[in-house]
């Protein structure tokens, strides 16, 4: 019997097999969040990448970046502070070596990819698009929109749909938009991305953050602004995911902040996910996305429950609530 398959209370087996629709099955419901597998290296002989439920990759850009200047990560007191830049060797080498090597480990490789343009965005589907390795595809849309000279691209409900809609109706595989979680208008972009052709929403994209070294008064990072990661994200997680899942209850979410055990992956899933994504924990252990998912199958055989999608969305709440009604 494998990890996190039981037979359940009723003779039945339980799994941690994950269908998120559209062809795209997941051994488990937790991922590795976007760069956080690197470049297909780094993890490969830390942990058996067949026991995790699917890889995201960096994100992925037409042209090489050279990424921001270091220190690109700091630590605060409620996570870490980072940014990266978008740094990565572009389509066409990713394409070539990095993407076969993520493959190689066995696991359901889901690309991030990001741009400026909505030509930019097509061009990289359409460099993805013969690629048997590529499961699904998840457009970063924290990034700047330079053809409408904006400082963040999915911030806007119409650009929003408008790329994630050239995106969607190109591509051969399941689109996932990936939203910017601090955002105020959340729900009308999680229904315009969607309405557009995403298959599904990841929630989310961090919000904007700033760490200072008092020591020398400078910016903790070498390029000032960054992100926040780490557990501080999860209540900002829950809630995004709780409120997205009551706007597109027909799509799949992907939640990505602050998880970094199983008691959080649950959390998430009876919020209204289908699966969760693992940043920070896995840089501090490679092995937390195989742990976590031990621990969802424990609580699962615990509860007498047969798989993750029995979870979802079952959070209970007063009868009549709307998310109008919250503060």
């Amino acid at each position: 019997m494998s990890d996190g398959e039981a037979p359940g209370r009723s003779g039945g087996r339980r799994s941690l097999r994950t269908d998120l629709g559209g062809g795209l099955v997941l051994p488990t419901p937790v991922l590795v969040a976007a760069g956080c597998v690197g470049t297909g290296r780094e993890l490969g002989g830390l942990v058996d990448l067949r026991r995790v439920g699917g890889l995201v990759s960096r994100t992925i850009t037409l042209e090489p970046r050279k990424g921001s200047p270091p220190p690109r990560i700091a630590e605060t007191p409620s996570g870490t502070v980072w940014s990266t830049g978008f740094q990565n060797p572009g389509v066409a080498v990713f394409v070539e070596v990095e993407l076969p090597r993520l493959a190689r480990g066995g696991a359901p490789v889901i690309v991030s990819i990001a741009g400026g343009s909505v030509d930019e965005h097509v061009r990289l589907v359409g460099a993805l698009q013969t690629r048997p390795e590529v499961a699904a595809i998840e457009v970063n849309l924290s990034g700047p929109d330079e053809e409408m000279r904006r400082e963040v691209l999915g911030e806007h409900v119409d650009r929003t749909g408008e790329v994630v809609g050239a995106i969607a109706r190109m591509s051969l595989v399941p689109v996932f938009a990936k939203l910017p979680m601090a955002a105020s208008a959340l729900p009308d972009l999680a229904r315009a991305a969607v309405r557009a052709g995403a298959h599904g929403v990841t929630m989310g994209a961090p919000p904007a953050a700033l760490g200072v070294r008092t020591n020398d008064l400078r910016p903790a990072l070498g390029g000032v602004t960054g992100w926040l990661a780490g557990p501080a994200l999860k209540p900002l997680t829950l809630r995004a995911v709780f409120e997205t899942s009551r706007v597109v209850p027909e799509a799949p979410i992907l939640a990505v902040g602050g998880v970094r055990s199983a008691s959080d992956a649950i959390e998430m899933l009876l919020a209204g996910a289908s699966a969760v994504q693992v940043g920070t924990a896995t840089l501090v252990d490679p092995m937390a996305p195989v742990e976590i998912a031990r621990g969802i199958a424990d609580y699962l055989r615990d509860k007498g429950i047969s798989s993750p999608a029995d979870l979802q969305a079952r959070l209970r709440v007063p009868a009549g609530f709307r998310a109008t009604d919250a503060p």
